[in-house]
């Protein structure tokens, strides 16, 4: 009986001796892999976070210099009395009012546009401002009387007799140059708002306002084309 058990824990031996190098190579294995994979998820996250800074970086890069932007419109404004800047909003305030149902400019008012944008093409024409502007757009409101969609109509044709008064032809010192006409016609877009943004009184309300938009960090610029502008020396408002 001896003779026969160190027999027998010799085999128990033996053979815990040759699965220790295998269960030892997978641990070592396994350490491996989440070495690996803890390398390649900081370098995952330190990217991320590159990322995230350049986004943010761009993003205040694009707020301080269209901050910069309003700031020259602002003092450009100050020539203009009664013509106020809100936000990135142009409000011409009483100086840019309609009649009960008219879509008609006076002269003096028709005058005023005609001198107060070419001071916005400048700045258009700036290094900031071909970097971050990207269009003008002319709304036109109407107060609360009469149906939506009249009023819808009527606004509309509010800021379409803005770019009447700037495209055509007009005499005087405050006629816009070609280039300016040019630079009108790939600037700006005509907007109706009816009656969705009414002011405190419905002579308030019968107004035009030039918002400025601006271009997101990563947005492209637009190409602008050598358009043309048209012969025609009438509004298509006042044709019958």
């Amino acid at each position: 009986m001896s003779l026969i058990r160190p027999r027998a824990a010799s085999r128990r031996g033996n053979r815990e001796d040759g699965e220790k190098p295998f269960w030892i190579s997978f641990s070592d294995l396994m350490t491996a892999l989440m070495v690996l994979f803890l390398v390649a998820l900081t370098v995952a996250l330190l990217a991320i976070t590159h990322e995230i800074s350049e986004t943010e970086h761009r993003k205040t890069e694009q707020e301080q210099e269209i901050s910069a932007f309003l700031a020259r419109l602002q003092a450009q404004i100050q020539n203009f009395p009664g013509v106020k800047l809100r936000g990135s909003v142009i409000d011409f305030g009483d100086r840019a009012r309609f009649e009960t149902n008219s879509h008609r400019l006076s002269d003096s008012q028709a005058a005023l546009l005609r001198s107060f944008v070419p001071a916005v093409l400048e700045l258009a024409r700036d290094p900031l401002g071909e970097k971050w502007l990207k269009r003008v757009v002319v709304e036109g409101f109407a107060d609360a009387r009469g149906g939506y969609l009249h009023n819808l109509d009527l606004s509309l044709r509010r800021s379409e007799r803005v770019l009447c008064a700037l495209l055509l032809p007009a005499s005087g010192p405050e006629a816009l140059a070609e280039a300016d006409r040019h630079m009108v016609r790939e600037l700006f877009l005509v907007s109706g708002a009816s009656f969705n943004a009414l002011k405190n009184s419905p002579e308030e309300s019968r107004r035009i306002e030039l918002r400025l938009e601006f271009r997101e960090p990563d947005e492209a610029a637009v190409q602008r084309t050598d358009t043309s502008v048209d012969a025609d020396l009438r509004c298509p408002l006042d044709r019958p």
